[in-house]
């Protein structure tokens, strides 16, 4: 709702769960910008889709943004060091969001832990 209602952005394409991730991916109409990616997320943890992307020549191009609740300031430097663009801690914070985002669009990094 946050993205779509408050900030406008219409192609917007979310997964409730992961399995064929890829094949999904692929089978957008076009390659996104941004991947959000929850660390719990199953079958496959936010590290083993990244690892997916990562791997694939089709994404590289893509902002991968690991979000997560239960990060700490500290975990900061895993994130960077498995290859993520970016982490957002949850709950999202609706004041702040749109701002993240847009530096993510703008090609910044963003490391921000609520």
């Amino acid at each position: 709702m946050l993205i779509t209602r408050v900030m406008g952005y219409s192609n917007l394409t979310m997964f409730d769960e992961n399995s064929n991730f890829l094949e999904r991916l692929h089978a957008l109409p076009s390659v996104p910008d941004v991947i959000f990616l929850d660390i719990q997320m199953q079958p496959y943890s936010g590290y083993e889709m990244l690892n997916m992307l990562r791997s694939d020549p089709t994404f590289q191009q893509s902002k991968i943004i690991a979000m997560t609740a239960s990060v700490m300031a500290t975990d900061v430097q895993a994130f960077k060091t498995a290859g993520f663009d970016g982490l957002i801690g949850k709950p999202i914070m609706r004041l702040v969001f749109p701002e993240l985002l847009r530096q993510v669009l703008a090609g910044e990094s963003v490391w921000f832990v609520s």
